[in-house]
């Protein structure tokens, strides 16, 4: 928005209409309305050069991320600090991150305190941390939701986020498409935290897309809890529960370190293994042929780069490249690639440790 922007202009701008919109990639070129004649490969993500790294009026956004206690969590905030190196014109106030939630309602309201230009928040529990987000927004500061959603849009201006469901629903139209031809197949299901909303969707997705396959049938279902001790206890049930399957469908790459140490103690090689979110150590087994592994579904921690494109955006007045609209949209899912042999070249940049 041009620097002469009140506060009160800036909030009739922040609580009125705003396009919507599902995008089947990463957001890369959301800071101008000019065309860029830059390469637009998604698969570099924060690592890529910028689509409008052309210097514009200064912006601070402040950063309130997740405390990295887990692999994709680590990468959100990575994604964040190293887009915001990429541009001369934004200056990042990042909090120390946390998942305890009133540590960080406290952090939020320092940075807005601070009047900072931009909040990008992904919180520890969006319906928590509403009441500061509605803050942030009141106060004139525009919220880029990432990922975890508040629980009324006006506590945002604009959400980003993976698709769970579609993460399932890729996982199960994979499997389905392997074992097409296999009369009486059977599948089994490592699932992550059973009593979140985003495991519910995950398994809602994947026993959707299996209703295309009528000869695939779902014997198993265990949920670990994403770590990769849980990873291994739950697997090793499943594998001794499970004398014979086709196939297995892991929610989570961190907890699938585990389940593949349990796969290879028990000697087991008789099914194929989807994985999910993108770890690097699975591209790596992916691309290596050497284990039952051999696709896994993105949830891309590259959404927090994009994160810092669209707050960019926000605080200089722009929009999207590539779109008519002089505003950012409203919302942005970004879509569950399957990776496997055949493109995990592709995407290996994107692998997070």
């Amino acid at each position: 928005m041009p620097e002469s922007t009140s506060v009160s202009s800036r909030r009739s701008l922040l609580f009125g209409a705003a396009a919507a919109v599902t995008t089947g990639g990463l957001l890369t070129a959301c800071t101008s309305n000019e065309p860029s004649d830059k390469g637009n490969d998604s698969s570099k993500a924060a690592d890529q050069p910028v689509a409008d790294d052309k210097k514009g009026k200064q912006v601070t956004i402040g950063f309130a991320g997740p405390q990295a206690d887990h692999g994709w969590l680590n990468a959100i905030n990575d994604n964040a600090k190293e887009r915001a190196k990429k541009y001369a014109d934004v200056t990042l106030e990042a909090t120390e991150g946390s998942n305890d939630t009133a540590a960080q309602i406290g952090q939020v309201e320092t940075l807005i305190n601070k009047k900072v230009d931009v909040l990008v928040i992904l919180p520890a529990d969006g319906k928590a941390l509403t009441q500061v987000g509605l803050k942030a927004m009141r106060a004139g500061i525009p919220v880029v939701n990432l990922d975890r959603i508040f629980n009324t849009p006006q506590a945002y201006r604009c959400w980003i986020g993976g698709d769970n469901y579609g993460m399932g629903l890729s996982a199960g139209n994979y499997i389905g498409e392997k074992l097409k031809d296999k009369k009486n197949a059977k599948v089994i299901e490592l699932a992550g935290i059973d009593n979140l909303e985003l495991t519910q969707q995950r398994t809602k997705g994947f026993d959707d897309a299996l209703k295309n396959f009528p000869n695939i049938k779902k014997v198993a279902r265990q949920a670990a809890d994403f770590t990769v001790e849980s990873g291994q206890a739950k697997m090793s049930q499943l594998l001794q529960a499970q004398k014979s399957f086709d196939a297995l469908w892991n929610h989570d790459d961190d907890q699938g370190v585990g389940a593949l140490r349990a796969i290879k103690q028990a000697g087991r090689d008789d099914f194929l293994m989807v994985g999910g979110a993108g770890a690097l150590s699975a591209m790596q087994a992916i691309e290596a042929g050497n284990s039952v592994l051999k696709a896994t579904v993105l949830y891309p921690p590259t959404m927090a780069a994009s994160a810092i494109d669209l707050a960019r955006a926000l605080g200089q007045g722009k929009g999207i490249s590539g779109m008519a609209e002089f505003e950012i949209p409203a919302h942005v899912t970004l879509y569950s690639a399957v990776v496997d042999k055949d493109n995990v070249d592709q995407y290996m940049p994107t692998g997070f440790k």
